[in-house]
């Protein structure tokens, strides 16, 4: 029990300090209850009101508040209804991943995982990726951040910089490129050589 009471401080520390952002509507929050055995963990999310529904609590508004504001919020609020709740809370944002991997999409992230682990989630690298060239676009502007460096590193997602909308996109590597040209050249010239067996 100890140790559990120990985990559970941890991941409210780092939820605080990775997560001072403002959640937007389409994000979320995970909560996790470890001494009650009632059905309330799960994750709930952000509507575009700004509001979010919780079991027991009713809506919560989230405009304009950042994360460690909501989160003493909610575990004041269950404190109230359950005595000495182990309550962990931790911050969803999203994540649109594009181009050369397996399933391409929308991913709700914590900011614990890493880029390693991000790619992993969109189903890996494509054998025609060029990974080490990842960029990450923010409101339509690509962000100066040296993602290859944090390939094989330990940083976490919101260590490195990387909010809520951001899209991570992996390029195709360019010779794949060249090779599709140049199949492109050969079967027009192929094209060109029958069509001028029948002049």
């Amino acid at each position: 029990m100890k140790n559990i009471k120990l985990l559970a401080v941890l991941i409210v520390f780092l939820s605080i300090n990775i997560f001072g952002q403002i959640l937007k509507p389409g994000d979320g929050i995970r909560i996790n209850f470890y001494n009650i055995p009632e059905p309330i963990k799960g994750d709930y999310f952000i509507q575009e009101n700004g509001k979010i529904q919780l079991p027991y609590l009713g809506m919560i508004n989230s405009t304009d508040r950042d994360f460690s504001e909501l989160h003493d919020q909610i575990i004041s609020e269950y404190s109230k209804i359950y005595r000495d709740p182990e309550i962990s809370v931790q911050s969803l944002y999203r994540i649109d991943i594009l181009g050369e991997v397996g399933k391409p999409g929308v991913y709700y992230l914590s900011g614990f995982e890493t880029v390693s682990d991000l790619i992993a989630l969109a189903g890996g690298e494509t054998k025609d990726s060029d990974i080490d060239d990842m960029i990450v676009i923010r409101n339509d502007t690509q962000l100066e951040l040296d993602i290859e460096s944090y390939l094989e590193g330990e940083n976490n997602l919101a260590d490195i910089g990387i909010e809520s909308g951001d899209k991570v996109y992996v390029p195709r590597t360019w010779w794949v490129g060249a090779r599709d040209a140049t199949v492109l050249i050969s079967g027009v010239t192929v094209l060109v050589a029958i069509a001028s067996l029948f002049r």
